[in-house]
């Protein structure tokens, strides 16, 4: 009997103990994975590979783990809920014929080799039609290689979660010709490139947290319109190109090792209008530029403020004009890198000046225009612009002595960097683009009151000084 209540007290203490852990009595989970039935895999491309010229290939809603070539021209359309998952490798779609629509899609998870530069979309053939897809998680994203033109329209493009040196360009073309870049959202990419590309526009653009915003190499006859930059190391940079057109975009808090709003390296014929440099580095920074002299590089109507640097020059650049621009409270207006001078370059023409919140004259007769001269010849920006780690002196008591001096000891007052003969007494109101957009509208919320400060200012502030009067064509006093 004893034995018998000793295995019935084991039995009761197993039941027990199952009680107490639902696992312990649990058959062993399966080991096959199960798989999600809304993923297809080769379905696109068994469609593409069979569809004739001209046909429209609409994908419904689901992910598809695949990677696609198109050679026939047709319309790849998705419907909303439709992924292509590239698993992590290679790139995801090709179109190598021309005449091709790929459109809607969320494109996402290209592999990461460099080398073969791994892309989300590649156009290899004229007139692609890329437009309204969101590319994630995505090396390069969009690049066109002798796809002339192609339209790149309306795509939210983000990069991997790489060190930016590791990342691909979110938009690319090469030698593809008369292409449209208009209204895509690029983040946290390398760069927007364009390399040996002629008659490009590129409009309604936004580029966050990326390298360069837009760069280009050997690329002529180039608009750039109505672009947002902000947050990237180096907004938009243009190097050895011609006949280039920047107007109406907005260049914001631009704040990299470079950290240009703007820069130009040797480029020619180039017309700057209306844009807003804001809160970079350097508002504008110009190397070679213009490269020939034969044409003046144009900067009119464009609102520099709160910059490190409002201008920043090299010794040698010639040629360059500026007229109807607003410099607002730029920590230094101009900049030259080492010793030189800015004597071939125009900060007025005719009777048209600009606007500088740091002029100090009057105006007398009520023209609108100051009754001195502005020049610029302080003592320490002038040590700053030979020896940039002085900077860090900026505001400090040493600042305030080394002026000191320079005003009360004329032997070792430095030559006037520039002259505006006809300094604007008001800002100039510039053309906006489109409505200013989340990344820039404290951007633009501190220019207007830069604006306003600097009108009340010179209300308020305004006295004689002893600068030269500004003088007629004719040599008298104006």
């Amino acid at each position: 009997m004893r034995t018998l209540h000793a295995i019935l007290f084991t039995i009761l203490l197993a039941a027990h103990a199952a009680a107490q852990d639902p696992h312990a009595m649990a058959p062993p989970a399966p080991t096959t994975p199960r798989v999600a039935s809304n993923i297809n895999t080769g379905l696109i491309g068994i469609r593409v590979r069979t569809a004739r010229p001209g046909d429209v290939i609409r994908v419904p809603a689901g992910i598809y783990r695949e990677h696609i070539r198109i050679e026939t021209p047709l319309s790849l359309v998705a419907e909303p809920g439709a992924i292509i998952d590239g698993d992590g490798s290679g790139d995801i779609i090709e179109i190598a014929a021309p005449d091709v629509t790929v459109s809607g899609f969320v494109i996402r998870n290209t592999g990461i080799d460099l080398d073969k530069e791994n892309a989300g979309v590649r156009a290899i053939a004229p007139r692609a039609l890329i437009e309204n897809n969101t590319l994630e998680d995505i090396l390069f994203g969009i690049d066109l290689r002798d796809a002339h033109d192609s339209i790149v329209r309306g795509n939210r493009i983000g990069g991997k979660d790489l060190d930016i040196a590791r990342r691909g360009d979110g938009v690319r073309l090469w030698r593809s010709d008369r292409a449209l870049i208009e209204n895509n959202h690029i983040h946290d990419g390398r760069d927007a490139v364009l390399w040996y590309s002629q008659g490009i526009t590129v409009r309604g653009n936004t580029a966050i947290r990326c390298r360069y915003g837009f760069h280009l190499m050997y690329s002529d006859d180039v608009t750039l319109e109505d672009n947002e930059v902000a947050h990237n190391s180096v907004g938009i940079y243009i190097m050895y190109s011609r006949g280039i057109t920047i107007r109406q975009n907005r260049m914001i808090r631009n704040r990299g090792p470079s950290g240009y709003g703007l820069g130009l390296k040797e480029a020619d014929r180039f017309t700057i209008e209306n844009n807003l440099m804001v809160a970079n580095r350097a508002g504008v920074y110009l190397d070679g530029s213009p490269f020939s002299t034969q044409v003046p590089g144009v900067f009119t109507r464009n609102t520099i403020a709160f910059n490190d640097v409002g201008l920043t020059f090299l010794p040698a650049v010639r040629g360059n004009r500026f007229t109807l621009n607003n410099f607002i409270d730029n920590v230094e207006q101009v900049s030259i890198l080492g010793r030189g001078s800015l004597k071939g370059n125009e900060f007025w023409h005719e009777e048209t000046g600009n606007y500088w919140s740091d002029y100090l004259g009057y105006d007398q007769n009520q023209d609108g225009v100051g009754d001195f001269v502005h020049e610029s010849y302080t003592l320490f920006e002038s040590l700053v612009d030979r020896h940039p780690k002085l900077r860090i002196l900026l505001f400090s008591p040493v600042e305030q002595a080394i002026e000191f001096v320079g005003r009360a000891v004329p032997a070792v007052r430095p030559e006037p960097k520039f002259i505006d003969e006809v300094p604007l007494m008001r800002p100039i109101a510039i053309e906006s683009g489109r409505p200013a957009q989340q990344a820039d509208r404290v951007g633009m919320t501190l220019t207007a009151l830069a604006m306003v400060g600097g009108g009340l200012g010179l209300a308020l502030l305004s006295r004689p000084v002893e600068r030269r009067r500004r003088t007629s064509a004719t040599g008298g006093d104006a």
